[in-house]
């Protein structure tokens, strides 16, 4: 069953210098451990905090491109673990073949005496082999994990099993329609805090944000300064979605008077009930590509539902 493995860089394919610094290493470096039978290709060799959407777009086109050929049975993705949940949420929001894309990296360095990079590599195979994998969308293989890409965040920084899923779509949304501009829309994240004031989204806005993403207090609350800039980022047609900074739970709009979320949803925002300000991020970007209008927003986050304990 023919597999295209597509590597980027990251951990997975990182080494440590005699200084302790952790570099990618050069192409084609880690082919060894990924074993006969798969077709290799290197798109890039990056660490993935320097991920953005045009190099995800230029992943994207290569996932397209070895899936045109009839005798690819599934693709898998290596990359580093620092935006592994964005780029998993960005393939999965236009992927709409039935194939299995899977994503996967490493804590440890490929140098490491006891790495986990090969065990992953060899549990994404097996798991994009699966005929279960199919009609599933994009996955995320780590650390004996295989989770949904969409509300899957990186809940650890160093243990091997980083990944936990909150946010289970009860059932997977269609795939969006693809749009290149997806690499031209400036979406900002703003956290917020006590005393938070509206500098930070009207320096996004003043840049060219065509949408905020407000990481809020509690349920999705903010304050009346921020309250007033988001009244004044609807006038102007600037996208907000409002999530939570808390890790857990649904987002409720439900407090109101002082920039409460109900405040934040009166004045226009949209709620991310589930999807947390990284992955929010991607979608929104997604949605203003497609030309998407406000209530085909709002259904769009609402979508995942039926969110499952931390396991």
């Amino acid at each position: 069953m023919p597999v295209a493995v597509l590597t980027t860089g990251g951990t997975i394919a990182s080494g440590r210098s005699c200084d302790g610094r952790i570099s990618p290493l050069a192409r084609g470096a880690i082919s060894h451990l990924i074993g006969p039978d798969v077709l290799v290709r290197d798109v890039m060799a990056i660490d993935s905090s320097t991920m953005s959407l045009q190099r995800m777009t230029s992943l994207r086109n290569a996932v397209t491109e070895v899936l045109d050929d009839p005798d690819t049975d599934a693709v898998v993705i290596l990359h580093g673990t620092d935006t592994l949940e964005e780029t998993a949420m960005f393939l999965d929001l236009f992927h709409d073949d039935p194939r299995p894309v899977v994503v996967t990296g490493a804590q440890r360095p490929a140098d490491h005496p006891d790495p986990d990079g090969p065990h992953n590599i060899s549990f994404a195979i097996q798991a994009a082999r699966s005929a279960d994998s199919r009609e599933q969308g994009v996955l995320i293989a780590f650390g004996g994990q295989l989770l949904a890409a969409r509300g899957a965040r990186k809940a650890h920084t160093t243990q091997l099993d980083a990944y936990r899923q909150y946010a289970p779509a009860a059932q997977r949304p269609a795939a969006l329609p693809w749009h290149p501009t997806i690499g031209q829309q400036r979406v900002d994240i703003v956290a917020l805090y006590p005393g938070a004031d509206r500098t930070h989204i009207d320096a996004s806005v003043s840049a060219g944000a065509r949408g905020i993403i407000l990481d809020a207090m509690g349920s999705g609350n903010a304050n009346p300064n921020i309250l007033g800039a988001v009244s004044d980022c609807i006038l102007r047609g600037v996208a907000v979605v409002v999530t939570s900074r808390v890790p857990d739970g649904v987002v409720e709009p439900v407090y109101g008077g002082s920039g409460g979320g109900h405040d934040l949803i009166a004045a226009g925002a949209i709620a991310s009930p589930w999807l947390r300000a990284a992955q929010a991020r991607i979608q929104l970007a997604a949605l203003l590509a497609c030309g998407a209008e406000r209530d085909q927003m709002v259904d769009a986050f609402a979508e995942a539902r039926d969110p499952v304990a931390p396991r």
